[in-house]
């Protein structure tokens, strides 16, 4: 049989050193997981903190701009809704259910334009 690499015939790949041991595996794939994990975990937590503080502005901003009557605002991530997982905006009224008012969207901003024809109070 011939080899298109005839320089490479009879190399084995191998630096000479043995390949670790079962016994070490086993903390160094314990220390990768714990690695990732300390990598990931503020970035997720950053990002959560900001969208729930963004979120409280905007809605606080929406209900004393379309619901002045109201004591109170309240945004709420939900994984259903109207208008599918978003942060929504609930200004709280008093012996009332809470009255949504606008959606603030998956990743919360500035707050949504006033809707035509909402009627103030």
């Amino acid at each position: 049989m011939t080899s298109n690499y005839p320089e490479l015939d009879g190399y084995e790949p191998s630096d000479g050193r043995p390949l670790p041991s079962q016994r070490m595996l086993k903390p160094m794939r314990f220390l990768v997981i714990i690695g990732v994990v300390a990598l990931i975990l503020p970035g997720i937590l950053v990002t959560i903190s900001t969208a729930t503080h963004t979120a409280d502005v905007s809605c606080s901003i929406v209900v004393v701009r379309d619901a002045p009557y109201a004591i109170g605002s309240d945004a709420r991530f939900e994984l259903v809704g109207p208008e599918g997982p978003s942060w929504y905006c609930y200004a709280q009224v008093r012996d009332e259910p809470d009255e949504r008012l606008a959606s603030l969207g998956l990743i919360p901003g500035a707050p949504p334009a006033p809707q035509p024809g909402l009627v103030r109070s």
